[in-house]
This record gives C-alpha cells, structure tokens and sequence, in this order.
C-alpha cells in the first residue's frame, strides 16, 4: 500500500536538498526557495508540475513504476533512495543489473554540467535515459519515446526518420554495426535478456535486420566521428567521446566539433535552432 505521508515527506526532503547548481540551473538573483522548485524538479522528471505537486500534497493517484523512476532520475536519487521512493508507492522495488534504467547521481552531475554540448546517457541497448537540451536538438527529444522504439537499434531499422539523421554512406556500416552489437549483449544477457526479447521484435518486423542478424556478426566498433545530416543546420562531422559506468553499463556520450570548422559553426547554430522532433 501506498503510504501518503512517508513519499510526501521524502519527496520534500530529497527536493530542498538539491541546489540548482547541482542539476544545471542557474539560481537566479530572487530564490526563496530553500532548495529546487517544485516546477523544476517536475520539469526534470518530465512530467507535470500538478501531477508532482500533488504527491507532495499527499493526493493525487498511486504513481506508476515509470513515473517513480522519472522522479528518482529528476532527484538524482542513489539507488538505495530509489528502491524506498517504490517502498513508498507501493511497489516492489525493480532489479538492479547493468540493464536497469536507474543513472548514477555522479553521472547525472556530469551530465548537468554539459548543458552548451549536445550529450547524452544511454544504455547498452541505446535507449536514452537522459539528454541535454542539445543532445535533444541533435537527435530528439527522447522523453517521447515509448517500448521498443527508445531503442536506437530498433529506431534504425524500423523508421526512416533515424536513419535520416545520419549520412547516407555510413547506412550500411551501421546496421551491420547494431544488428553486431545487439548479438553480442543478448550473448552477454542471456535468451531471457530484454536484448534478446528487442531482437525478437526486430526479427518480426524488419527484413533487413534478419539478413543481418543470420550473418551472426560480431566485434564491430563504432567510429571516433559520427556524420549527421541535421534538417534545420545541414551536415555535421562530430566527435564522439563515451564514458562508461561499468556497474550498470550506461554511457555518457559527449559530441564535440573541431574548433573554427564548419560542424562547429552549425553546432552553434542548432543551440538557436533548439529541439528536433522526438
């Protein structure tokens, strides 16, 4: 059973001790508020700033698994913080594993502090976990996506739009790169695996991606330089560097153009252009 009162009291607590420093916001020159704003950390859960607001007024219905995981990412909550948040609610609190949803606070503050570059934490089956506003700009919002398609893997072989993003002479090479990667997490997870239920939907859907899938393919790398074609700001040659959480497998990827080159200018360029559809 839910308990109003505790999840109330937490959710308070855990808003008041966040800075807006602490999430990338500035704290501008009339803050009252001891702590974040309820509209922020409802803004960073992508939520509702009435939906949030009402569980700290202890009302409004049982929260979902989905959406207690947005507010324990909006809060940057630790694991264990995260596991009472679901305590609270009501629910049994989800497996930890390197397939699990839940970032790091360490890696969330850093990626808080790239807000200028477009980046973004991802899982190992390129789902999305959080972005910056550049990062959204680039690529799209991924608080839109849902099921199987928040994966990057499952986008690239089941809407043109992904693949539109990207130049048209490196299409090959990453298909055969995700279908690769793909085998080797589902040879890592096991048939059980979330990655081997993704290939099975892949497998019913795309032609294309059981052509590659029967060659049985593996140890592909991406390379260092990602080409995109933006529609708003045309081609850009980004760098690519990733960091790793080993103890759930996420990664912080930060793309970085040469400085005073063309990729560069039209990086500054999509800051003003803002968000490509999700």
């Amino acid at each position: 059973m839910i308990d109003r009162t505790a999840l109330a009291d937490f959710l308070r607590t855990r808003r008041e001790a966040l800075q807006p420093e602490d999430v990338g916001l500035s704290r501008g020159p009339r803050r009252r508020t001891r702590g974040l704003r309820r509209e922020e950390v409802a803004a960073l859960s992508h939520m509702s700033t009435d939906y949030y607001a009402r569980l700290e007024r202890e009302r409004g219905p049982q929260p979902s698994e989905q959406m207690l995981a947005a507010i324990a990412l909006g809060l940057h909550l630790s694991r264990a913080e995260r596991d009472h948040l679901f305590r609270l609610a009501g629910h049994v609190p989800t497996e930890h594993g390197p397939a699990g949803d839940h970032v790091s606070p360490g890696m969330l503050r850093i990626l808080d502090r790239l807000e200028d570059t477009p980046a973004e934490i991802v899982t190992e089956l390129g789902e999305t976990l959080r972005q910056t506003r550049l990062g959204a700009a680039l690529t799209g919002d991924a608080s839109v996506r849902t099921g199987p398609a928040r994966s990057l893997g499952y986008r690239w072989f089941t809407d043109p739009r992904t693949r539109a993003l990207y130049d048209p002479a490196d299409h090959a090479f990453l298909g055969r790169l995700y279908a690769a990667g793909l085998r080797e997490i589902v040879g890592r997870r096991g048939p059980d695996s979330r990655a081997a239920a993704l290939a099975d939907d892949l497998l019913a859907v795309s032609p294309e991606f059981r052509e590659l899938w029967s060659a049985h393919e593996v140890g592909l790398r991406p390379a260092e330089t990602k080409r995109f074609v933006h529609p708003s700001v045309g081609p850009l040659d980004l760098h690519c560097q990733v960091l790793t959480d080993p103890g759930s497998s996420h990664s912080l990827l930060v793309y970085t153009a040469v400085p005073g080159s063309e990729s560069a200018e039209r990086l500054g360029l999509l800051a003003v252009v803002g968000e490509l559809a999700g």
